[in-house]
């Protein structure tokens, strides 16, 4: 019996459409998705470092491209995702229940006022493109790469609007449960920038990064139409405020707008601060901070994604008990995968670097420099991670003004300890380093103490505190078993100017350090180390957990002696 192929891609499709049924197949998907595309952009980086960094001049027009970024992405940042965080997902979820038709026609509402907005905020950007870009850039920073910048910023504009609308297809998605399309968004974004440059660099230069990424985020929009389609949603421009949730959600903006607005001040500033220090100290922060956020997108991100919509099904009623177990669950589980990474980039930091970024054109000085940068950094790589999930969790209650006030605090904090540390210190790129990691770590210490004054029942007990100390007691291990192997193999054993012997000098040792972290936290009985039997489990059965699993989340709250 004949089966027609249109049949036979459907049945192997539908695994992409099905929901997510706990947190932790949810943040499966999204981890697997963070993975691919996590090698997609750093993909994307070594293109474009291979085909800008010949010469001074082009290492210059690179480091324009990146400065480019910022206000497209700050402008974003606040008027899209300020929305989407602020409280769409709970309340998109809330009017779901009551009424499907009614949630998809508040989207319409909401989406219609803020890409009204996001037109004539594009407009004034056009106009003040130049100024802006010497307002914010440092004496270090040349007049002809404040020309380039202002001139990428007004063509990355376009970009915007894709991610507008694609943004708010992840939130209807996320309500949803679905979140695989979500996940595979960026890396077509990704890709998006690689064919880009790929094909156009031999005739537009750096512009072509700039046609790649309008290509990206075309595409990142694209991927999410047809599954938001199927499940109802159709955009029809609407101004009306009396749909039910409109109000409520523009009302729970500001603080998240002005949240968002903090962030990116110190985005802002960090590049000011990069370009006033001296010539590629930019590119240099913002790859030890790409390498950085790696660990915090596999983990972070993906258990703070998922856990928002599970959590909002929990913040109300008397399911208080509910909301901290989850909220332990994810921030465990965020500690025990982030931690061991963290000790990798901060061990092998020089190694990572060097295959990541290492093509033929990029000094061993800025590798150094990288390495040294991305030590520091690594330090607050847990911290950055857990703040993800602690941030989402006030989202689910509802509450943005207190995560507003928290951010002030570390933003406050990070520009007081830059400044000292790159103008009185005279520190470098080392004291932004510094500064980023410190005030990360302040950052987890004051959310998790706003969020336990929060909570009915109290956060911060033994069922926090313990497995947090046996994972930090097993990272510590981790990190004194890999660093001896690491020497000794780097000294006597690998080449490591040839490529193929790094390669084996990493994994190596890497997987040395990842054996002590396992071993260790068998030793201690982490309750999380059943993540790794559950998720090799998983593995094997890979379409029935994408497709729907059970609560898989480990219990770490059942006993005493477990945080």
């Amino acid at each position: 019996m004949m089966v027609s192929l249109p049949k036979i891609f459907k049945a192997n499709g539908d695994w992409l459409e099905h929901k997510q049924t706990s947190i932790l197949s949810a943040a499966m998907v999204i981890t697997i998705a963070n993975v691919l595309s996590s090698g997609a952009g750093l993909l994307r980086e070594r293109i474009l470092i291979s085909s800008f960094f010949d010469t001074i001049l082009s290492q210059q027009t690179y480091e324009a491209f990146l400065v480019a970024f910022q206000i497209p992405d700050t402008m974003f940042q606040l008027i899209v995702l300020g929305a989407i965080s602020a409280a769409f997902i709970p309340i998109f979820t809330e009017n779901k229940k009551i009424n499907q038709k009614q949630a998809f026609a508040m989207t319409n509402t909401v989406m219609t006022y803020l890409l009204s907005i996001l037109v004539v905020v594009s407009l004034l950007i056009i106009i003040f493109a130049e100024p802006l870009t010497r307002l914010r850039t440092g004496a270090q920073f040349s007049d002809h790469q404040i020309t380039i910048a202002a001139s990428l910023t007004r063509f990355m504009l376009i970009a915007q609007f894709f991610f507008a609308i694609s943004n708010f297809f992840t939130g209807m998605l996320q309500s949803f449960q679905r979140f695989i399309f979500p996940a595979l968004a960026p890396i077509l974004y990704n890709l998006g920038i690689v064919v880009g440059v790929y094909f156009l660099s031999g005739q537009f230069g750096i512009y072509s990064a700039g046609f790649g990424v309008i290509l990206g985020a075309c595409l990142h929009m694209l991927i999410q139409w047809p599954l938001v389609h199927k499940l109802g949603f159709r955009f029809k421009p609407s101004f009306n405020l009396q749909i039910p949730g409109v109000k409520k959600l523009f009302k729970l903006m500001p603080p998240r707008v002005l949240t968002y607005g903090l962030t990116e001040v110190q985005n802002l500033a960090l590049g000011f601060f990069a370009t006033s220090i001296g010539n590629l100290s930019f590119f240099v922060v913002r790859l030890a901070l790409r390498l950085m956020a790696i660990p915090i997108r596999l983990f972070g991100v993906p258990i703070g994604q998922a856990s928002l919509a599970f959590l909002s099904e929990e913040s109300g009623g008397d399911q208080h008990k509910r909301f901290v177990q989850l909220l332990l669950k994810s921030v465990h589980q965020i500690s025990f995968f982030a931690l061991p990474t963290s000790v990798l980039l901060l061990i092998l930091r020089i190694p990572v670097v060097r295959l990541v970024f290492g093509t033929h054109n990029l000094p061993w000085k800025t590798t150094l420099s990288t390495g040294r940068v991305l030590a520091v950094l690594a330090i607050s790589i847990t911290a950055q991670a857990m703040v993800q999930v602690l941030v989402r969790a006030f989202h689910a209650l509802k509450n943005t003004t207190t995560p507003l006030v928290l951010t002030a605090i570390t933003m406050t904090i990070y520009l007081g300890l830059a400044c000292l540390f790159v103008f009185v210190w005279s520190g470098g790129i080392m004291g932004i380093g510094l500064a980023t990691s410190i005030s990360a770590l302040a950052e987890l210490v004051i959310f998790t103490v706003a969020l336990n004054r929060r909570l009915e029942t109290p956060l911060l007990t033994k069922a926090f505190f313990i497995p947090q100390a046996k994972m930090l007691v097993a990272g510590f291990c981790m990190a004194v078993f890999l660093y001896l192997p690491f020497k000794i193999f780097d000294e006597l054993v690998f080449d490591t100017t040839k490529t193929i012997e790094l390669i084996g000098l990493t994994i190596t040792t890497g997987t040395i350090g990842i054996l002590v972290y396992l071993y260790f936290a068998a030793l201690l009985n982490i309750k999380e180390l059943q993540l790794v039997t559950k998720i090799l489990e998983s593995a094997i059965k890979w379409r029935p957990a994408l497709a729907k699993s059970p609560e898989v989340l480990a219990d770490t709250t059942s006993q005493e002696t477990t945080i």
